[in-house]
This record gives C-alpha cells, sequence and structure tokens, in this order.
C-alpha cells in the first residue's frame, strides 16, 4: 500500500507529455508546447503536495526503536550511480514501486527546460514548478533507510516519485505503515518515462 492511491489525472499529465515528445520529434513544437501546459493539471500537484511531509494528512507516524548496535561500522550514503539507475529502472521501470505512477529522470526534465526555455518547467519554489514534472519527479528510495542501517545496494533501492520518497523522508516502513515495495511486482506498462526525448538533436 501507498500513502495515498493515485488519481486518473496524473496518467492524463502523462500522457500530454508522451504527446508532446511525440509532437516535438514529428517537428510540431508549438503542439508541443501546447501539450505540456496542458499537462499542467492542478489535481496532479494538489495530490503530490497533499503526500509530501510530515504535516500531510495522509502521514501517520509510529516512532520504534532502532537498534544502533554496529551503526559506526555502516557505508556512507550515498545516490545510486548512473549504472545503477539505468539497472533499477531496467527492473522497475519508469514508475513508482510505492504508488504505481509513472515517473520522469531529473535528466529528461532538464532537456525539457532547454528545449522550452519559455515555459516555467523547473523553478526554485513549488509554485515555478510544473506540477506533473514535480510529482512524477524520479527518486531513488532506500528500503532499509541508511539511518536504519540500510546498505546502497540495488536489492535496498527502488524507485519511487517525489511525493512517496519525500513523504515518507527518513523514517522506516514500519514507522509510516508501509508495505515493502520489494513484495509487489513492479508496474509493466508502455511508459518510457520520456527517455526518447533524451535522443533528440
Amino acid at each position: 500500500m501507498a500513502f495515498r492511491e493515485p488519481i486518473p489525472a496524473i496518467w492524463d499529465a502523462a500522457r500530454f507529455l508522451d504527446a508532446a515528445v511525440s509532437a516535438y520529434q514529428n517537428g510540431h513544437r508549438a503542439l508541443a508546447v501546447e501539450l505540456i501546459e496542458a499537462a499542467k493539471i492542478p489535481e496532479v500537484g494538489q495530490w503530490g503536495y497533499s503526500i509530501w511531509g510530515a504535516k500531510s494528512p495522509y502521514f501517520q507516524l509510529e516512532k520504534r526503536p532502532r537498534n544502533e548496535s554496529g551503526f559506526d561500522a555502516r557505508v556512507k550514503q550515498r545516490m545510486p550511480t548512473l549504472e545503477q539507475k539505468r539497472l533499477l529502472h531496467r527492473r522497475d521501470g519508469y514508475q513508482c514501486r510505492f504508488c504505481g505512477i509513472p515517473v520522469i529522470r531529473a535528466e529528461v526534465r532538464k532537456k525539457f527546460c532547454l528545449a522550452f526555455p519559455e515555459l516555467q518547467i523547473w523553478g526554485a519554489t513549488n509554485e515555478t514548478q510544473h506540477v506533473a514534472f514535480q510529482t512524477m519527479w524520479a527518486q531513488y528510495d532506500h528500503v532499509i533507510p541508511h539511518s536504519a542501517g540500510g546498505q546502497n545496494d540495488l536489492n535496498n533501492l527502488v524507485v519511487a516519485c517525489g511525493p512517496c520518497n519525500f513523504g515518507r523522508m527518513d523514517y522506516t516502513l514500519e514507522e509510516v505503515s508501509l508495505v515493502d515495495p520489494r513484495e509487489r511486482e513492479p508496474v509493466r506498462s508502455a511508459w518510457d518515462g520520456l527517455e526518447r526525448f533524451l535522443a533528440i538533436t
């Protein structure tokens, strides 16, 4: 189970962005701009914000004692390498292992920013970030948090969306009443994370 069931508008936003990539590939830049703007569905942002952080009504914390023995020997926390990210997406697809929504890597989002500088896609505040890109922001979550002794290997990492990752913060699954996402098969679909956009020159 995730913090909150996804809403259909998230997939509507994903379809708009997917169609924008296809339009851009076919030389229809103006149509791509319209589709990117159409993906700014307010309900998508509201869904993401409702999960994000300790003030979320969906965040239920039950702090539990942690075993601190051996923590001096734990590995340094780090983000996965590019190769590890590639392997994670091959295993998990471009969908959140917690809630199942489509995700988009930051590298793809940056290409959108460069290709469409006139659009407000990724600013410094929530208000200046495109709600679909923000909600579908690909993250790499340590299932067992580093603070609880979790390792950096692929068995302890899953692809997650921004809201699920930042909504959970650094708590264990048990502390926030989440089911281990590794117990469910990854969602399989035709969604490619808009990766083909990176190949467009």
